[in-house]
């Protein structure tokens, strides 16, 4: 059920990010975007060619990624893909030999029950804020920085 996302998969992904984004739940990504960053997603694939789920791992330093652009869609809520979809990045990141996973969120209990800490947002390198300058919630965002250190 879950692999690498696929060309075939962008329009899907492109919907299912911009239903949550409509919502101010998570920053918009263009299809472009999207294209630019295929090898960054993966999704939970149905049978039926329907994705219900996906999230990015996003390389950002020598050993810092980013968890983003999470999202399940409605119906497969309660399911544990979200789960399962960061679990599936957390160990492409240590395939990498990147310890240091960070994501910024509307919804932090999610990511503490996964091992995520709290930090303050000025712990993250500038770097990291190059997306944060075409998102409307900015300078003033108000989502939650949290931390994953794997052993």
């Amino acid at each position: 059920m879950i692999r690498k996302a696929r060309m075939e998969d962008i329009k899907q992904i492109h919907g299912l990010l911009k239903y949550y984004a409509d919502r101010k739940l998570l920053l918009p990504r263009s299809i472009s975007s999207l294209y630019d960053h295929l090898r960054d997603f993966v999704v939970w694939g149905e049978n039926d060619g329907t994705i219900s789920g996906v999230c990015s791992l996003h390389i950002c330093w020598e050993n810092l990624a980013e968890i983003r652009s999470l999202a399940v869609r409605d119906e497969a809520q309660g399911k544990g893909y979200g789960t399962r979809l960061v679990t599936t990045c957390l160990e492409e990141a240590a395939d990498y030999g990147i310890t240091r996973i960070f994501t910024l969120t509307y919804q932090p209990g999610f990511f503490r029950k996964l091992g995520f800490r709290d930090i303050d947002k000025r712990e993250l390198p500038h770097k990291i804020w190059s997306d944060c300058i075409n998102c409307s919630m900015f300078p003033d965002c108000d989502e939650e920085a949290l931390l994953y250190e794997a052993d």
